[in-house]
């Protein structure tokens, strides 16, 4: 049996890291610097309004483990892990949020 990592149930999601994987080596760089800036903005706004608890899960307490590992191929590329890293402390909604832009993103690249 398959278990399905959680954030492999978002289509988006899923999408993205099929984009990242075929990504060379420096576009995947700078979508990470830009992943890594983006995630700063997001806490900032987080931090801002003290109603908001970030709560991980279970499921992402587990993969931010096994990333740590180096067990997935986008381990392999430092910047690309430190951006899924800080990405996975999001929110789960802002995460997605993240995903879909990336798959939005390479569809308009790829019709223009």
């Amino acid at each position: 049996m398959y278990d399905r990592r959680w954030y492999d149930s978002h289509e988006h999601t899923a999408r993205a890291f099929e984009i990242l994987k075929d990504m060379d080596d420096a576009q995947r760089r700078a979508l990470a610097k830009d992943l890594t800036t983006v995630v700063k903005q997001i806490k900032e706004l987080h931090e801002e309004d003290e109603e908001s608890d970030v709560s991980l899960g279970i499921d992402r307490v587990l993969g931010l483990y096994k990333l740590s590992n180096s067990r997935r191929w986008y381990d392999k590329v430092s910047l690309l892990s430190y951006a899924m890293k800080t990405m996975a402390t999001l929110p789960r909604e802002d995460f997605f949020t993240i995903m879909e832009g990336i798959t939005v993103s390479a569809n308009a690249e790829s019709v223009a």
